[in-house]
């Protein structure tokens, strides 16, 4: 028996709810571990999103010609604009995917019996596997697999301090990403021809945000 069209779009309703749903309880998990009440944490995913459209400019590199020009369909298709390229690069730095996590990881550090060589080691095991996962992709931005920051910043974080592995965990995630796989990388920016670079944004914002909840969840 063939199903209706208002009998499918209810399923998909459906399954988008549950999906949300579960998102939900995994980021009500993740902070109720770190200690963050409801409304703190609303604060927090409040700036991270809206903070994610705020670039500020920081200074400008000499860079590389642009990469060749994808095809009319595909271009077409992604809706990717065409920037005027002037054989410079504006690097930024995002407040949503850069500032925001930096600032929160701060305020972890501070209020939680955290040793700071303990932190820098995990943080620097974590960057490295980042700057060792992580590639430049011309025209795109820097790629790096989703779950290698967060699997490696819970197992860091489980290993050196048990007690304290949550916020541990989110500090090295977020952290350990933001230097191996974007400030590390800085050098490649010259290679990449675009005309804007922004430091925890675009390609990068997705993966901060979720190397640190992530973490946070599988410790």
């Amino acid at each position: 028996m063939p199903f209706s069209p208002l009998y499918l779009a209810l399923l998909l309703a459906a399954l988008g709810l549950l999906a949300a749903f579960i998102q939900i309880g995994a980021l009500t998990l993740a902070f109720e571990k770190l200690g963050l009440s409801p409304d703190s944490a609303i604060l927090l995913l409040s700036s991270s999103l809206i903070g994610s459209l705020i670039n500020l400019p920081l200074f400008t590199v000499k860079s590389e010609g642009p990469p060749p020009p994808l095809p009319a369909p595909f271009r077409s298709l992604l809706r990717l604009p065409r920037m005027k390229f002037t054989g410079k690069t504006v690097v930024a730095v995002n407040v949503g995917g850069c500032l925001v996590p930096f600032a929160f990881s701060v305020y972890l550090l501070l209020h939680n019996p955290l040793n700071l060589l303990t932190v820098m080691g995990s943080v620097g095991i974590v960057a490295l596997v980042c700057r060792l996962a992580s590639r430049p992709m011309p025209g795109v931005g820097i790629g790096i697999p989703m779950f290698v920051a967060p699997i490696m910043a819970a197992v860091t974080a489980l290993v050196i301090d048990p007690q304290q592995s949550a916020p541990l965990a989110y500090i090295s995630g977020t952290l350990g990403v933001l230097i191996g796989a974007d400030i590390s990388r800085l050098g490649d920016i010259r290679k990449m021809g675009a005309p804007f670079a922004s430091i925890g944004g675009a390609g990068t914002f997705d993966g901060i945000f979720l190397s640190g909840i992530v973490a946070v969840l599988l410790t």
